[in-house]
């Protein structure tokens, strides 16, 4: 026995992996020796844990910072959701007070966007000349180039006739601006523009119409509303007369009964599928871009940047472009645009296979009076356009006789 205990030393591992004892006792017993060399003789053991701890500690490490990774993307797209939750909250905002939903059958959502603020930096020489064509800041709008003057002249010469005085005619070149400051036609030379000249000087019916989705957004973004039209066109009747103004775009359609121009379901036949070998589709006929009224919300806006974005890249038809941004829903990898729209009715605002197919050899449909009729299914638009007027206008009832249904091509 010890006659006085001295304090027993203790045992710790640095960093190396060694055991080191510190304050050892100056008497140690013999149970406390064998204690120590069982130590000993583990310490490789023990140098081989603690690299397997170092290891899985490194392994963990790694996870720890993909798990950070992932924590920081999921945060961020919180964040975006978030954001895109206060930009609703303040649209309905700016929209209206929230409300609490109806009785059963009396709710009905938005369909009228709210105008936009003008900006009259957008173009102060364009806001001088609308302050005094437009009328209730809306008007109609031609483009045109020196290829279509003839139609051009039959064009305003009806829209004149029929009383009309807000309408604006974008020259595309010289030649038509100076002819139509000689017909007194209300007209707007654009400042020059490389990209837009070079198409606007040479440039085909179709190319031409690729040209007013550009030209067009300075007009909604100085908060006017445009009545955008071809000059294949014949007015009979003032189109502002008709018009509802409840969407972003009102447009005419090419398609020429109640079915093909409203929208319809198309049951889709696949025998080899046996029970489900019927699917059903959606259909409608495409709105026709060189007749529709735009309204200058940030949806309609939106859709002319879209399409003039996409015409300046892809070698596509503008009508198509126009349909597809705006009837193409959001799906993976795209967003579609949340414009709401309206079919003018294809009696009053009609095209030429609706008048050369049905209405001239209907005794009933003859007899009424459309607003417009656009020459758009026909290559021969001109002579097309002066048998119009006869037939409308002039009360000679053979004048459309001598025209196919279609084209001779």
């Amino acid at each position: 026995m010890v006659g006085r205990r001295e304090k027993a030393g203790s045992l710790s591992a640095n960093r190396g992996g060694f055991v080191s004892i510190s304050n050892p006792a100056p008497i140690l017993n013999h149970r406390f020796v064998k204690s120590i060399a069982q130590v000993g003789s583990t310490l490789c053991e023990s140098s081989e844990r603690i690299n397997l701890l170092k290891s899985e500690f490194v392994a963990a490490s790694e996870k720890n910072a993909e798990l950070k990774k992932q924590v920081r993307e999921l945060t961020e797209k919180i964040r975006l959701a978030d954001q895109r939750k206060d930009q609703a909250e303040k649209q309905v905002l700016v929209l209206g007070d929230q409300k609490k939903a109806g009785p059963f059958g009396t709710v009905k959502g938005l369909r009228t966007n709210p105008s936009v603020l003008p900006d009259e930096s957008a173009n102060p020489r364009l806001a001088k000349i609308l302050e005094k064509v437009a009328v209730n800041r809306e008007l109609i709008v031609a483009l045109a180039n020196s290829n279509v003057k003839q139609m051009l002249e039959v064009w305003f010469t009806n829209i004149k006739r029929v009383g009309i005085s807000n309408y604006l005619v974008v020259a595309l070149d010289e030649e038509i601006a100076k002819y139509c400051e000689s017909k007194d036609v209300p007209v707007y030379k654009r400042d020059p523009d490389k990209v837009i000249d070079s198409v606007a000087r040479t440039g085909g019916n179709h190319a031409v119409s690729g040209l007013k989705f550009r030209i067009l957004r300075e007009f909604l973004q100085l908060g006017y509303s445009v009545l955008l039209s071809d000059v294949d066109i014949v007015y009979l009747q003032n189109p502002f007369d008709h018009l509802y103004r409840d969407s972003d775009v009102e447009s005419m359609t090419d398609g020429h009964d109640n079915m093909t121009a409203y929208g319809y379901n198309n049951v889709f036949d696949e025998p080899g599928m046996g029970w489900a070998r019927y699917a059903h589709t959606m259909r409608i006929w495409v709105y026709n871009s060189g007749f529709f009224y735009i309204r200058p919300t940030i949806p309609s806006i939106e859709l002319l940047d879209r399409v003039a974005n996409r015409l300046s890249r892809e070698q596509a038809w503008d009508q198509a472009v126009f349909n597809e941004e705006l009837f193409f829903p959001s799906h993976p990898g795209y967003e579609g645009l949340h414009a709401s729209r309206r079919t003018m009715d294809f009696y009053l605002f009609m095209n030429s296979k609706v008048l050369f197919k049905t209405v001239r050899k209907d005794a009933n449909l003859s007899k009424l009076k459309p607003v417009i009729v656009h020459v758009n299914y026909h290559p021969d638009k001109l002579p097309r356009m002066i048998a119009i007027v006869k037939f409308y206008v002039n009360g000679k009832q053979d004048a459309l006789k001598p025209f196919p249904d279609g084209s001779d091509w």
